[in-house]
């Protein structure tokens, strides 16, 4: 292992530049990567980011090695690429990059969502990358931030531990190691289709604002997102959802948490169902919802996170039949098929797999994949 991890940070959107002048501050190389150079021109300019943070947080300004449009030049040095844009860019990063990569380095999503480990891998592998490198995915992004200017970024809060798995998951240990000196946080998180399955997002993001369509148009999101939007009849469905994504875990078997031990774990929120749960955590006081229904939470939660979930339930024999209303909801809102833009089990190479061959390709990389 050389005596200092160099890093790539791809993505100079709120977590990318967090990421990247968070590492500068603590004194690795940093090279940050964006596609458009009007983006990063600032930065450029500036030879890094500053970075404010919460009291006692990282903060100052994070000196950048490069800032680059290239990706070639990007990836042409580090050990790890950090990977911090929407999992709706993955694959084509990972068509760009696949020429670039060389041995031994070490590709990490974050997040990867639902299966972005998995496509990541397909579309390297099909586009011919020779390299002998390793994809691995957080399960969430370890940084609560955003950009406050061109060449500003602001950190709220760093996550305490975050579940990492790499794919195969006998990687993981070699993945949590280079990292450990910047990124204690990351823990092992089994393998990538937990980390997949745990995602919450998948859960609350697309449903609650669907369900709450009307009120977003009408009032362009002047309202509480978590305490007006969440009322009984939508955490009944909430909990269907979250029951479907619970029991294709299981099928794969898997013991995925709960939302409501979720968020017992994560804000100590406790409540009798998910209604009680929810309105018992003061932290979504003030968390405002989307002003328009053109946003992340549809765009990329349903094609990234439902998708993915609702085509393992369905070739694993696990109905999900409000998952994938949830999907039709979204296409029709939206005049997009969803379903065609998502990470179908094609996409992700594990078409046509039975339950024990998924588990030795993510555990072990064992596998034939389907049709390649």
């Amino acid at each position: 292992m050389s005596e200092k991890t160099s890093y790539t940070v791809i993505g100079a959107g709120h977590g990318g530049k967090a990421m990247a002048s968070h590492l500068a501050l603590m004194g690795f190389g940093v090279t940050l990567y964006n596609r458009t150079p009007d983006s990063v021109a600032v930065i450029k300019a500036r030879g890094g980011i500053e970075l404010k943070s919460y009291e006692g947080g990282p903060h100052g300004f994070g000196q950048l090695a490069l800032v680059t449009s290239d990706l070639g030049e990007a990836l042409e040095r580090p050990d790890v690429i950090m990977v911090v844009v929407p999992s709706t860019a993955h694959a084509s990063i990972a068509e760009a990059a696949a020429r670039h990569l060389r041995d031994g380095q070490i590709v990490v999503l974050n997040p990867g969502r639902t299966g972005g480990a998995l496509e990541f891998t397909r579309v390297l592998r099909d586009t011919g990358c020779q390299a002998e490198v390793v994809v691995a995915e957080a399960g969430t992004l370890l940084y609560a931030c955003r950009s406050d200017g061109p060449a500003q970024a602001r950190v709220f809060s760093i996550k305490y531990s975050v579940p990492l798995a790499a794919l195969p998951a006998t990687h993981t240990p070699q993945v949590l190691e280079r990292l450990r000196t910047a990124y204690p946080q990351f823990i092992d998180g089994t393998s990538v289709l937990h980390t997949g399955l745990n995602n919450m997002g998948a859960i609350f993001h697309p449903a609650l604002t669907l369900l709450n369509a009307g009120r977003i148009e009408s009032t362009g999101g002047e309202f509480q997102f978590y305490i007006d939007g969440v009322t009984p009849s939508v955490a009944r469905m909430l909990e269907v959802l979250d029951r479907e994504r619970v029991t294709v875990a299981s099928a794969l078997g898997i013991r995925a948490q709960t939302a409501l031990e979720w968020l017992k774990m994560a804000y100590n929120a406790r409540g009798t169902n998910l209604f009680e749960a929810i309105h018992n955590q003061p932290g979504y006081e003030g968390i405002m919802a989307p002003r328009t229904l053109r946003h992340r939470y549809i765009t990329e939660d349903v094609p990234m996170s439902l998708v993915p979930i609702a085509a393992l339930g369905q070739r694993h024999g696990v109905s999900v039949r409000g998952i994938d209303s949830v999907i039709q909801q979204a296409s029709i809102v939206h005049r997009t098929d969803y379903w065609r833009r998502g990470r179908t089990l094609d996409k992700l190479g594990i078409e046509g797999l039975s339950v024990d061959e998924v588990m030795r390709f993510v555990i072990e990389g064992k596998a034939a994949v389907a049709g390649h």
